[in-house]
């Protein structure tokens, strides 16, 4: 089964900086890309998304330390993080939608940010 493939998670202290990236290598037609993050206890959440023609949304609480982007050529999907919070430490999944062959989701890297 092609799934997409999340990686660059890891361990940073508050205010640090860490970059994710979502391989999408073996799915075709995709339309947009998005990021979701889900933490213990919470509901999974939105954190951002792109469309094919690059229109991008952010959730409120990472606009203006989140910036997502893609690059068409690889399949590839990424994700800036800077200036991160405690509050920021989540499990980090993206979804891939096409526009003919359905939804695909990765596993997931996890990001833990320490106070």
């Amino acid at each position: 089964q092609v799934q997409p493939v999340e990686s660059g998670g890891g361990l940073v202290q508050a205010g640090g900086s860490l970059r994710l990236s979502c391989a999408a290598s073996g799915i075709s037609s995709i339309h947009t890309m998005a990021w979701y993050r889900q933490a213990p206890g919470k509901q999974t959440e939105l954190v951002a998304r792109i469309t094919s023609d690059g229109s991008t949304i952010y959730a409120d609480s990472v606009k203006g330390r989140f910036t997502i982007s893609r690059d068409n050529g690889k399949s590839t999907m990424y994700l800036q993080m800077s200036s991160l919070k405690p509050e920021d430490t989540a499990r980090y999944l993206c979804l891939i939608n096409t526009w003919s062959r359905g939804n695909y989701w990765g596993q997931g890297t996890q990001v833990t940010v320490s106070s």
